[in-house]
């Protein structure tokens, strides 16, 4: 089966913002990670979690559709479940994380994922998913 990617929302941001920095080029790897995507027939799961909080970083539902939509061969579209909310509910409450990360986490676990993520959170939600930065695999 082919690869599967989970990126956290962040990376999203990245990417449509083009949000590189110096020495620190995190729209650049965004891309190229997406781009090795493709060439490889992989997939990226993009969740009703980002989907929310793309609209809460101001982003239209609408335009993220269309983006979504042109990359329509390599998405999965994935709904977090009751159980995970919960879930996550419980873990940002004993982890001290954001409730939405922990989340994250889970949906890339119960998706057999790979996390892609730059934030840091996630290394207290490691056991459940490992994180690991888009340079890694390009």
């Amino acid at each position: 089966m082919a690869e599967k990617f989970y990126f956290d929302t962040s990376i999203w941001l990245d990417f449509l913002e083009k949000r590189d920095e110096p020495n620190f080029p995190k729209a650049t790897w965004a891309k190229e990670l997406i781009r090795k995507i493709i060439n490889n027939r992989y997939k990226i799961l993009f969740s009703d979690v980002n989907m929310l909080e793309l609209v809460n970083n101001n982003y239209l539902e609408f335009e993220i559709e269309e983006f979504i939509s042109s990359l329509r061969p390599i998405i999965i579209y994935v709904e977090a479940t009751e159980y995970e909310i919960g879930k996550a509910k419980d873990l940002a409450q004993k982890r001290d994380v954001p409730k939405k990360d922990a989340l994250h986490a889970l949906i890339a676990r119960d998706n057999n994922a790979i996390l892609i993520t730059l934030d840091n959170h996630f290394k207290k939600t490691a056991d459940i998913s490992i994180p690991h930065s888009p340079k890694e695999f390009i």
